[in-house]
């Protein structure tokens, strides 16, 4: 299957990234959206992947015909779809619960994680100024959580256990770079989840109570496969380590949701973590760039 060649243009790369952060915020906006207003977690999900896979069949199966399912890693890529499935399911479970700008926060952890699992699952060597930085991410997350506070909520657990599953993602991507295209990549992404889950939604399925929220349940795949594109895009015009510090854009963009959409202002805890999460983050990027160890193509955000 053909890769479109890389080309030399930063800022164009950057404003797709940008662009893709902004998607990547609707997905989470229109899920907690869809869930204040009645619509079940799994046939959030379920909306999210099968309008993701029917863009991406759209798009690429005219060109690519058969050759598009076709891979050679199976396993690589069905504990990938696997892991962004989690991610997607345990993200939208908190979402029913938290803020979206603490349930962004503590995804931003990624990276650190990411760093971790790097040393068993690839065998990178993490020295002693990684290991700190992921000390103090871990301190960041921390603290956006406060356990030990009045305003922990149960559901931040389940931030953390999609944060794990997307590690386990970026893992994936990072070993299949290279050896696997990006059509092929995204179309078992969401292929996975849409076969899987379809027989408990489609028996079961809740008829959206406004023409609004069938809008909202056809548009949330959509965001996301567009998001998607944008990012893999971006990385033919600009290097992944120029790239790799605009996730953190989503911070602001969270926060405008929130407050436009939900009325609910970040907490001083919640801006502190972030600040902390992401000077970690940044300082593991800026080591890595250093070391020419290779980035995920795929950004935080699932």
């Amino acid at each position: 299957m053909a890769i479109a060649p890389r080309e030399d243009r930063t800022a164009f790369g950057l404003t797709l990234m940008a662009l893709a952060v902004l998607g990547f915020t609707c997905i989470d906006t229109s899920a907690k959206w869809l869930l204040q207003h009645g619509q079940p977690a799994l046939q959030v999900v379920w909306c999210r992947y099968a309008g993701h896979l029917v863009l991406v069949l759209l798009t690429f199966l005219p060109r690519e015909g058969k050759a598009l399912f076709r891979t050679e890693h199976p396993w690589k890529q069905t504990l990938r779809a696997a892991g962004l499935f989690g991610s997607t399911m345990l993200n939208f479970l908190a979402l029913a619960y938290l803020p979206i700008t603490v349930t962004t926060t503590i995804m931003f952890a990624g990276p650190i994680v990411v760093t971790l699992l790097a040393i068993p699952l690839l065998g990178e060597k993490v020295g002693p100024h990684r290991i700190g930085a992921v000390c103090v991410g871990f301190l960041g997350v921390l603290v956006v959580m406060q356990p030990w506070g009045a305003d922990f909520h149960p559901a931040m657990l389940l931030s953390v256990g999609a944060l794990c599953c997307a590690a386990v993602y970026f893992i994936l991507t990072r070993q299949l770079a290279g050896k696997e295209s990006n059509a092929t990549s995204q179309v078992w992404g969401g292929a996975l989840p849409t076969v899987l889950l379809a027989p408990f939604v489609l028996p079961g399925w809740e008829a959206p109570e406004s023409t609004g929220t069938g809008v909202m349940l056809a548009v949330i795949g959509i965001f996301g496969a567009v998001a998607h594109m944008l990012a893999t895009a971006a990385h033919r015009y600009a290097d992944a380590s120029v790239l790799a510090p605009m996730v953190y854009l989503q911070l602001m963009s969270a926060a405008a949701a929130g407050l436009l959409i939900f009325g609910t202002w970040p907490t001083v805890w919640t801006l502190v973590g972030a600040l902390i999460i992401i000077g970690a983050g940044l300082y593991i990027w800026h080591r890595e760039r250093r070391r020419g160890v290779p980035h995920s193509k795929i950004p935080p955000r699932l």
